[in-house]
Protein backbone atom coordinates (compact mmCIF):
# COMPACT_ATOMS: atom_id res chain seq x y z
CA UNK A 1 0.00 0.00 0.00
CA UNK A 2 3.04 2.45 -0.02
CA UNK A 3 2.20 3.72 -3.71
CA UNK A 4 -1.36 4.40 -2.49
CA UNK A 5 -2.14 7.62 -2.51
CA UNK A 6 -4.83 9.64 -0.05
CA UNK A 7 -6.38 11.26 -2.38
CA UNK A 8 -6.27 11.63 -6.13
CA UNK A 9 -7.75 14.75 -8.38
CA UNK A 10 -9.12 14.51 -11.36
CA UNK A 11 -9.17 17.42 -12.98
CA UNK A 12 -7.45 21.18 -13.09
CA UNK A 13 -10.07 23.96 -12.95
CA UNK A 14 -11.72 26.06 -10.43
CA UNK A 15 -12.95 23.00 -8.28
CA UNK A 16 -9.42 20.88 -8.80
CA UNK A 17 -7.08 23.44 -7.86
CA UNK A 18 -9.41 24.34 -4.63
CA UNK A 19 -10.24 20.53 -4.42
CA UNK A 20 -6.16 20.07 -4.10
CA UNK A 21 -5.51 23.60 -2.06
CA UNK A 22 -7.63 22.32 1.13
CA UNK A 23 -6.34 18.29 0.61
CA UNK A 24 -2.92 19.65 0.50
CA UNK A 25 -3.58 21.76 3.66
CA UNK A 26 -5.03 19.26 5.60
CA UNK A 27 -1.47 16.94 4.77
CA UNK A 28 -3.08 14.45 2.52
CA UNK A 29 -0.62 14.97 -0.27
CA UNK A 30 -3.16 15.38 -3.70
CA UNK A 31 -1.81 14.28 -6.53
CA UNK A 32 -3.86 16.39 -9.30
CA UNK A 33 -4.56 14.46 -12.54
CA UNK A 34 -4.25 17.45 -14.72
CA UNK A 35 -6.70 16.38 -17.67
CA UNK A 36 -6.45 17.57 -21.39
CA UNK A 37 -7.12 21.38 -21.01
CA UNK A 38 -5.64 22.07 -17.27
CA UNK A 39 -7.10 24.95 -16.23
CA UNK A 40 -10.46 24.48 -17.62
CA UNK A 41 -13.01 26.35 -19.62
CA UNK A 42 -11.50 29.34 -17.79
CA UNK A 43 -8.24 28.75 -20.32
CA UNK A 44 -10.75 29.90 -23.10
CA UNK A 45 -11.99 33.05 -21.31
CA UNK A 46 -10.26 36.22 -21.33
CA UNK A 47 -11.67 38.53 -18.76
CA UNK A 48 -12.77 37.08 -15.51
CA UNK A 49 -14.66 40.09 -13.81
CA UNK A 50 -16.90 38.02 -11.50
CA UNK A 51 -14.35 35.93 -9.56
CA UNK A 52 -14.51 37.18 -5.94
CA UNK A 53 -11.30 39.47 -4.88
CA UNK A 54 -10.09 40.68 -8.33
CA UNK A 55 -11.33 44.29 -8.33
CA UNK A 56 -10.24 44.80 -11.78
CA UNK A 57 -10.87 41.50 -13.63
CA UNK A 58 -8.03 38.82 -14.53
CA UNK A 59 -7.54 37.22 -17.42
CA UNK A 60 -8.68 33.58 -17.01
CA UNK A 61 -5.49 31.18 -17.52
CA UNK A 62 -3.96 34.01 -15.09
CA UNK A 63 -6.39 32.88 -12.59
CA UNK A 64 -5.93 29.31 -13.24
CA UNK A 65 -2.31 29.70 -12.94
CA UNK A 66 -2.32 31.51 -9.59
CA UNK A 67 -4.27 28.75 -8.16
CA UNK A 68 -2.06 25.98 -9.48
CA UNK A 69 0.61 27.89 -7.95
CA UNK A 70 -0.68 27.80 -4.48
CA UNK A 71 -1.66 24.35 -4.66
CA UNK A 72 1.74 23.84 -5.40
CA UNK A 73 2.76 25.93 -2.40
CA UNK A 74 1.25 23.50 -0.47
CA UNK A 75 2.87 20.39 -1.79
CA UNK A 76 0.81 19.26 -4.22
CA UNK A 77 1.74 17.02 -7.55
CA UNK A 78 0.85 17.16 -10.60
CA UNK A 79 0.33 14.63 -13.46
CA UNK A 80 0.34 16.18 -16.66
CA UNK A 81 -2.15 13.61 -18.26
CA UNK A 82 -5.98 12.48 -18.70
CA UNK A 83 -7.69 10.24 -17.07
CA UNK A 84 -8.35 7.22 -19.54
CA UNK A 85 -10.41 5.04 -17.37
CA UNK A 86 -11.12 4.04 -13.84
CA UNK A 87 -11.64 1.11 -11.71
CA UNK A 88 -14.02 1.84 -8.42
CA UNK A 89 -14.66 -1.61 -8.01
CA UNK A 90 -11.96 -2.10 -5.32
CA UNK A 91 -10.11 -0.37 -2.64
CA UNK A 92 -8.09 1.42 -3.28
CA UNK A 93 -9.18 2.87 -6.40
CA UNK A 94 -7.32 2.77 -10.04
CA UNK A 95 -7.10 5.53 -12.38
CA UNK A 96 -5.16 4.91 -15.77
CA UNK A 97 -4.13 7.73 -17.56
CA UNK A 98 -3.65 8.11 -21.41
CA UNK A 99 -0.14 7.15 -21.50
CA UNK A 100 -0.46 4.15 -18.95
CA UNK A 101 0.55 5.29 -16.49
CA UNK A 102 -1.39 3.35 -13.48
CA UNK A 103 -2.46 5.17 -9.93
CA UNK A 104 -4.00 4.00 -7.21
CA UNK A 105 -5.57 6.22 -4.06
CA UNK A 106 -8.18 5.35 -0.84
CA UNK A 107 -10.25 8.45 -2.15
CA UNK A 108 -11.01 10.11 -5.25
CA UNK A 109 -12.35 13.58 -5.71
CA UNK A 110 -14.09 13.53 -9.52
CA UNK A 111 -13.63 17.78 -11.21
CA UNK A 112 -13.16 17.03 -14.70
CA UNK A 113 -15.86 19.54 -15.87
CA UNK A 114 -17.79 19.53 -18.57
CA UNK A 115 -17.16 20.29 -22.21
CA UNK A 116 -19.10 23.23 -23.64
CA UNK A 117 -20.62 22.18 -27.21
CA UNK A 118 -19.67 24.19 -30.07
CA UNK A 119 -20.76 24.43 -33.77
CA UNK A 120 -17.07 23.13 -34.56
CA UNK A 121 -16.39 25.89 -37.34
CA UNK A 122 -12.59 27.04 -37.34
CA UNK A 123 -13.66 30.29 -37.70
CA UNK A 124 -15.69 30.30 -34.34
CA UNK A 125 -12.36 27.95 -32.55
CA UNK A 126 -10.00 30.67 -33.57
CA UNK A 127 -12.21 33.39 -31.76
CA UNK A 128 -12.64 31.50 -28.83
CA UNK A 129 -12.74 34.50 -26.03
CA UNK A 130 -12.60 37.10 -28.52
CA UNK A 131 -16.60 37.48 -29.64
CA UNK A 132 -17.41 33.80 -28.97
CA UNK A 133 -18.16 32.40 -25.99
CA UNK A 134 -20.53 29.73 -24.16
CA UNK A 135 -21.33 31.38 -21.30
CA UNK A 136 -23.84 34.37 -21.07
CA UNK A 137 -23.39 34.92 -17.10
CA UNK A 138 -19.64 34.54 -17.73
CA UNK A 139 -19.21 37.29 -20.83
CA UNK A 140 -22.69 38.97 -21.10
CA UNK A 141 -21.43 41.84 -19.20
CA UNK A 142 -18.49 42.86 -21.79
CA UNK A 143 -21.50 43.67 -24.54
CA UNK A 144 -23.37 46.13 -22.40
CA UNK A 145 -25.42 48.03 -24.89
CA UNK A 146 -23.83 45.70 -28.04
CA UNK A 147 -25.24 43.82 -30.67
CA UNK A 148 -25.11 40.06 -29.94
CA UNK A 149 -26.21 36.40 -31.65
CA UNK A 150 -27.23 33.47 -29.61
CA UNK A 151 -27.31 30.14 -31.36
CA UNK A 152 -29.69 27.33 -30.41
CA UNK A 153 -33.21 26.66 -29.64
CA UNK A 154 -33.22 24.79 -26.30
CA UNK A 155 -34.30 26.17 -22.85
CA UNK A 156 -30.25 26.73 -22.63
CA UNK A 157 -30.76 29.45 -25.71
CA UNK A 158 -33.93 31.28 -24.86
CA UNK A 159 -32.00 31.46 -20.83
CA UNK A 160 -29.03 33.55 -22.88
CA UNK A 161 -31.38 35.49 -25.18
CA UNK A 162 -33.24 36.30 -22.24
CA UNK A 163 -30.38 37.54 -19.46
CA UNK A 164 -28.58 38.82 -22.29
CA UNK A 165 -31.51 40.84 -23.89
CA UNK A 166 -31.20 42.91 -19.94
CA UNK A 167 -27.71 44.07 -21.26
CA UNK A 168 -27.20 44.07 -25.05
CA UNK A 169 -29.31 46.79 -27.88
CA UNK A 170 -30.54 43.41 -29.74
CA UNK A 171 -30.37 39.75 -29.55
CA UNK A 172 -30.08 37.52 -32.56
CA UNK A 173 -31.29 33.81 -32.23
CA UNK A 174 -30.42 31.56 -34.87
CA UNK A 175 -32.01 27.93 -34.88
CA UNK A 176 -31.86 25.23 -37.26
CA UNK A 177 -35.54 24.71 -37.36
CA UNK A 178 -38.67 27.12 -37.46
CA UNK A 179 -39.89 25.77 -34.17
CA UNK A 180 -37.66 25.84 -30.47
CA UNK A 181 -37.35 23.15 -28.53
CA UNK A 182 -37.34 25.40 -25.47
CA UNK A 183 -39.93 25.13 -22.89
CA UNK A 184 -43.55 26.69 -23.25
CA UNK A 185 -42.55 29.49 -20.54
CA UNK A 186 -38.99 29.92 -22.15
CA UNK A 187 -40.56 30.66 -25.33
CA UNK A 188 -43.46 32.90 -24.52
CA UNK A 189 -40.27 34.90 -22.40
CA UNK A 190 -38.20 35.02 -25.27
CA UNK A 191 -41.21 35.95 -28.08
CA UNK A 192 -42.63 38.78 -25.71
CA UNK A 193 -39.38 40.19 -25.56
CA UNK A 194 -38.51 43.43 -28.24
CA UNK A 195 -35.38 43.23 -27.99
CA UNK A 196 -34.96 39.54 -29.14
CA UNK A 197 -35.31 38.85 -33.06
CA UNK A 198 -35.12 35.05 -34.52
CA UNK A 199 -33.55 33.87 -37.55
CA UNK A 200 -35.64 30.63 -38.25
CA UNK A 201 -34.43 27.76 -40.44
CA UNK A 202 -31.46 28.79 -40.44
CA UNK A 203 -27.58 27.24 -39.57
CA UNK A 204 -24.11 29.52 -38.99
CA UNK A 205 -21.10 28.92 -41.30
CA UNK A 206 -18.66 30.91 -40.69
CA UNK A 207 -17.85 33.58 -37.54
CA UNK A 208 -16.68 36.72 -39.11
CA UNK A 209 -13.75 38.82 -37.52
CA UNK A 210 -12.64 42.85 -37.71
CA UNK A 211 -9.22 43.59 -38.58
CA UNK A 212 -8.22 43.82 -34.68
CA UNK A 213 -8.89 39.78 -34.16
CA UNK A 214 -12.58 40.50 -32.67
CA UNK A 215 -16.02 39.08 -33.66
CA UNK A 216 -18.09 41.53 -35.83
CA UNK A 217 -20.49 39.35 -37.61
CA UNK A 218 -21.44 35.60 -39.05
CA UNK A 219 -22.42 34.13 -41.95
CA UNK A 220 -25.99 32.59 -41.59
CA UNK A 221 -27.44 29.85 -44.78
CA UNK A 222 -30.53 29.11 -45.10
CA UNK A 223 -30.86 25.42 -44.82
CA UNK A 224 -34.06 25.39 -47.24
CA UNK A 225 -33.25 27.88 -49.99
CA UNK A 226 -28.81 27.65 -49.27
CA UNK A 227 -28.79 31.59 -49.40
CA UNK A 228 -26.18 32.88 -46.98
CA UNK A 229 -26.88 36.41 -45.73
CA UNK A 230 -24.60 38.12 -43.37
CA UNK A 231 -25.12 39.38 -39.53
CA UNK A 232 -23.38 42.32 -37.99
CA UNK A 233 -22.56 41.96 -34.13
CA UNK A 234 -20.04 41.92 -31.55
CA UNK A 235 -21.09 39.35 -29.37
CA UNK A 236 -21.20 35.38 -30.59
CA UNK A 237 -23.04 33.03 -27.97
CA UNK A 238 -23.11 29.53 -28.72
CA UNK A 239 -25.72 27.95 -26.49
CA UNK A 240 -26.44 24.21 -27.63
CA UNK A 241 -25.35 22.88 -24.26
CA UNK A 242 -22.36 21.05 -22.64
CA UNK A 243 -21.42 17.35 -22.09
CA UNK A 244 -20.21 16.47 -18.80
CA UNK A 245 -16.55 15.11 -18.66
CA UNK A 246 -17.59 11.05 -17.83
CA UNK A 247 -16.77 8.86 -20.41
CA UNK A 248 -13.66 7.60 -18.96
CA UNK A 249 -15.50 6.56 -16.00
CA UNK A 250 -17.46 3.79 -17.71
CA UNK A 251 -20.89 4.14 -16.18
CA UNK A 252 -19.57 2.83 -12.58
CA UNK A 253 -21.22 6.29 -11.34
CA UNK A 254 -24.89 7.20 -11.91
CA UNK A 255 -25.10 10.48 -14.06
CA UNK A 256 -29.00 12.19 -14.81
CA UNK A 257 -30.74 12.22 -17.62
CA UNK A 258 -28.67 15.06 -19.26
CA UNK A 259 -25.18 13.02 -18.07
CA UNK A 260 -24.10 15.09 -15.08
CA UNK A 261 -23.25 12.88 -12.19
CA UNK A 262 -25.81 12.50 -9.54
CA UNK A 263 -24.48 13.39 -6.00
CA UNK A 264 -26.23 13.58 -2.58
CA UNK A 265 -28.18 16.14 -1.67
CA UNK A 266 -26.05 19.07 -1.24
CA UNK A 267 -22.83 17.78 -0.86
CA UNK A 268 -20.14 15.98 -3.38
CA UNK A 269 -20.46 12.87 -2.15
CA UNK A 270 -21.42 10.22 -4.97
CA UNK A 271 -22.98 6.79 -4.21
CA UNK A 272 -19.71 4.98 -4.04
CA UNK A 273 -18.35 5.64 -0.59
CA UNK A 274 -15.31 7.53 -1.34
CA UNK A 275 -15.89 8.89 -4.42
CA UNK A 276 -16.34 12.45 -4.57
CA UNK A 277 -17.61 14.67 -7.49
CA UNK A 278 -17.15 18.47 -7.40
CA UNK A 279 -17.31 21.18 -10.24
CA UNK A 280 -19.37 21.37 -13.30
CA UNK A 281 -18.91 17.37 -13.78
CA UNK A 282 -21.40 17.40 -11.28
CA UNK A 283 -23.98 21.08 -11.95
CA UNK A 284 -26.27 21.55 -14.62
CA UNK A 285 -27.96 24.79 -13.15
CA UNK A 286 -24.95 26.90 -12.26
CA UNK A 287 -21.75 26.26 -14.06
CA UNK A 288 -19.70 29.33 -12.74
CA UNK A 289 -16.03 28.95 -11.20
CA UNK A 290 -17.04 30.10 -8.16
CA UNK A 291 -19.67 27.61 -7.36
CA UNK A 292 -17.13 24.86 -9.07
CA UNK A 293 -14.37 26.23 -6.65
CA UNK A 294 -16.68 25.64 -3.69
CA UNK A 295 -17.74 22.54 -4.14
CA UNK A 296 -14.29 21.73 -4.76
CA UNK A 297 -13.71 22.77 -1.16
CA UNK A 298 -16.30 21.09 0.19
CA UNK A 299 -15.09 17.46 -2.37
CA UNK A 300 -11.36 18.04 -0.14
CA UNK A 301 -13.18 18.46 3.45
CA UNK A 302 -15.93 15.23 2.66
CA UNK A 303 -12.47 13.21 1.60
CA UNK A 304 -10.79 14.33 4.58
CA UNK A 305 -13.60 13.06 7.09
CA UNK A 306 -14.13 10.16 5.28
CA UNK A 307 -10.29 8.84 5.40
CA UNK A 308 -10.26 10.00 8.93
CA UNK A 309 -13.34 7.34 9.46
CA UNK A 310 -11.99 4.88 7.65
CA UNK A 311 -8.52 4.77 9.61
CA UNK A 312 -10.60 5.46 13.08
CA UNK A 313 -12.65 2.20 11.60
CA UNK A 314 -9.52 -0.13 10.82
CA UNK A 315 -7.69 0.91 14.20
CA UNK A 316 -10.81 -0.17 15.75
CA UNK A 317 -11.24 -3.26 14.07
CA UNK A 318 -7.48 -4.27 14.51
CA UNK A 319 -7.55 -3.61 18.34
CA UNK A 320 -10.64 -5.52 18.84
CA UNK A 321 -8.91 -8.52 16.60
CA UNK A 322 -5.58 -8.04 18.91
CA UNK A 323 -7.92 -8.21 22.17
CA UNK A 324 -9.58 -11.13 20.87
Amino acid sequence: MSNVRDVIILGAGPAGYTAALYAARADLKPLVILGWQPGGQLTTTTEVENFPGFEHGIQGPELMEIMRRQCQRFGTEFVQAAAERVDLSTRPFTVVTDGGEEYRARALIVATGASAKYLGLPSEQALLGHGVSACATCDGFFYKGKRVMVVGGGDTAMEEASYLAKLCSEVTVVHRRDTLRASKIMQERAFANPKIRFVWNSEVVEVLANEHGAVRGAKVRDVRTGEVTEHAFEGFFVAIGHQPNTAFLGGQLPTDAKGYLVVEPGTPRTPVPGVFAAGDVADAVYRQAVTAAGTGCMAALEAARWLEAEEHAANAAGAATHAG
